[in-house]
Protein backbone atom coordinates (compact mmCIF):
# COMPACT_ATOMS: atom_id res chain seq x y z
CA UNK A 1 0.00 0.00 0.00
CA UNK A 2 1.46 3.35 -1.03
CA UNK A 3 1.35 6.21 1.39
CA UNK A 4 -0.18 9.43 0.31
CA UNK A 5 2.07 12.50 0.07
CA UNK A 6 1.86 14.94 2.98
CA UNK A 7 -0.51 17.81 2.43
CA UNK A 8 1.15 20.92 1.06
CA UNK A 9 1.43 23.80 3.46
CA UNK A 10 -1.01 26.48 2.57
CA UNK A 11 0.42 29.89 1.87
CA UNK A 12 -0.98 32.53 4.21
CA UNK A 13 -3.57 34.77 2.67
CA UNK A 14 -2.13 38.32 2.56
CA UNK A 15 -5.61 39.74 3.06
CA UNK A 16 -5.82 38.03 6.46
CA UNK A 17 -2.44 39.28 7.69
CA UNK A 18 -2.46 42.29 10.02
CA UNK A 19 -1.00 45.38 8.36
CA UNK A 20 2.64 46.01 9.17
CA UNK A 21 3.12 49.52 10.48
CA UNK A 22 5.76 51.27 8.43
CA UNK A 23 7.99 53.74 10.23
CA UNK A 24 9.48 56.50 8.17
CA UNK A 25 13.25 57.00 8.32
CA UNK A 26 12.70 60.40 9.98
CA UNK A 27 10.53 58.85 12.71
CA UNK A 28 13.07 56.06 13.25
CA UNK A 29 15.88 58.62 13.50
CA UNK A 30 13.87 60.67 16.03
CA UNK A 31 13.17 57.55 18.11
CA UNK A 32 16.87 56.64 18.11
CA UNK A 33 17.92 60.15 19.17
CA UNK A 34 15.33 60.17 21.95
CA UNK A 35 16.43 56.75 23.17
CA UNK A 36 20.08 57.79 23.19
CA UNK A 37 19.22 61.01 25.06
CA UNK A 38 17.43 58.90 27.69
CA UNK A 39 20.52 56.71 27.96
CA UNK A 40 22.77 59.76 28.43
CA UNK A 41 20.43 60.94 31.16
CA UNK A 42 20.72 57.55 32.88
CA UNK A 43 24.50 57.79 32.68
CA UNK A 44 24.33 61.27 34.25
CA UNK A 45 22.40 59.76 37.19
CA UNK A 46 25.20 57.20 37.50
CA UNK A 47 27.94 59.86 37.39
CA UNK A 48 26.18 61.81 40.10
CA UNK A 49 25.86 58.66 42.21
CA UNK A 50 29.57 57.92 41.76
CA UNK A 51 30.44 61.46 42.84
CA UNK A 52 28.24 61.07 45.93
CA UNK A 53 29.98 57.76 46.68
CA UNK A 54 33.38 59.43 46.46
CA UNK A 55 32.07 62.19 48.73
CA UNK A 56 30.87 59.58 51.20
CA UNK A 57 34.27 57.93 51.31
CA UNK A 58 36.15 61.21 51.51
CA UNK A 59 33.98 62.72 54.24
CA UNK A 60 33.36 59.55 56.22
CA UNK A 61 36.80 57.96 56.17
CA UNK A 62 39.47 60.38 55.03
CA UNK A 63 38.44 63.68 56.58
CA UNK A 64 38.57 62.51 60.24
CA UNK A 65 42.04 61.04 59.74
CA UNK A 66 43.42 64.05 57.86
CA UNK A 67 41.88 66.58 60.25
CA UNK A 68 42.61 64.48 63.35
CA UNK A 69 39.10 65.04 64.74
CA UNK A 70 36.31 62.91 66.19
CA UNK A 71 35.13 60.52 63.48
CA UNK A 72 31.42 60.09 64.30
CA UNK A 73 30.07 63.33 62.76
CA UNK A 74 32.01 62.70 59.57
CA UNK A 75 30.94 59.06 59.42
CA UNK A 76 27.33 60.17 59.85
CA UNK A 77 27.71 62.76 57.09
CA UNK A 78 29.44 60.19 54.87
CA UNK A 79 26.48 57.86 55.35
CA UNK A 80 24.24 60.71 54.17
CA UNK A 81 26.27 61.04 50.97
CA UNK A 82 26.14 57.25 50.52
CA UNK A 83 22.34 57.33 50.94
CA UNK A 84 22.23 60.06 48.31
CA UNK A 85 24.22 57.81 45.95
CA UNK A 86 21.81 54.91 46.49
CA UNK A 87 18.82 57.18 45.89
CA UNK A 88 20.36 58.49 42.68
CA UNK A 89 20.99 54.99 41.37
CA UNK A 90 17.47 53.81 42.12
CA UNK A 91 15.83 56.96 40.77
CA UNK A 92 18.00 56.89 37.66
CA UNK A 93 17.01 53.31 36.90
CA UNK A 94 13.32 54.09 37.41
CA UNK A 95 13.63 57.17 35.22
CA UNK A 96 15.33 55.19 32.43
CA UNK A 97 12.58 52.56 32.52
CA UNK A 98 9.88 55.24 32.46
CA UNK A 99 11.47 57.08 29.54
CA UNK A 100 11.75 53.90 27.48
CA UNK A 101 8.11 53.05 28.18
CA UNK A 102 7.09 56.59 27.22
CA UNK A 103 9.09 56.32 24.01
CA UNK A 104 7.32 53.08 23.05
CA UNK A 105 3.88 54.50 23.83
CA UNK A 106 4.58 57.90 22.28
CA UNK A 107 3.82 59.88 25.42
CA UNK A 108 5.71 62.60 27.28
CA UNK A 109 6.82 61.78 30.82
CA UNK A 110 8.49 64.70 32.63
CA UNK A 111 10.55 64.17 35.76
CA UNK A 112 8.19 64.47 38.73
CA UNK A 113 8.82 67.58 40.81
CA UNK A 114 8.65 65.42 43.93
CA UNK A 115 11.85 63.67 42.80
CA UNK A 116 13.51 67.00 42.11
CA UNK A 117 12.37 68.33 45.50
CA UNK A 118 13.61 65.31 47.46
CA UNK A 119 17.08 65.44 45.92
CA UNK A 120 17.25 69.22 46.25
CA UNK A 121 16.32 69.16 49.95
CA UNK A 122 18.69 66.24 50.58
CA UNK A 123 21.55 67.93 48.73
CA UNK A 124 21.03 71.22 50.55
CA UNK A 125 20.92 69.41 53.92
CA UNK A 126 24.16 67.56 53.18
CA UNK A 127 25.87 70.75 51.99
CA UNK A 128 24.78 72.66 55.10
CA UNK A 129 25.98 69.86 57.39
CA UNK A 130 29.31 69.86 55.56
CA UNK A 131 29.62 73.63 56.03
CA UNK A 132 28.83 73.30 59.74
CA UNK A 133 31.49 70.61 60.20
CA UNK A 134 34.10 72.61 58.28
CA UNK A 135 33.41 75.75 60.34
CA UNK A 136 33.29 73.82 63.61
CA UNK A 137 36.70 72.23 62.93
CA UNK A 138 38.53 75.47 62.16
Amino acid sequence: MASSPPPAAEAPDPAQQPPVEQISPAELDQARRTSMAAERTWLAWWRSALAASVGALGVGRLAPEVLDVAAWPYVLLGCGYAALAVGLLISGAQRQRGLEQALRSGEHRPLPFRTVGVFTVGGVALALMTIVLVIAQT
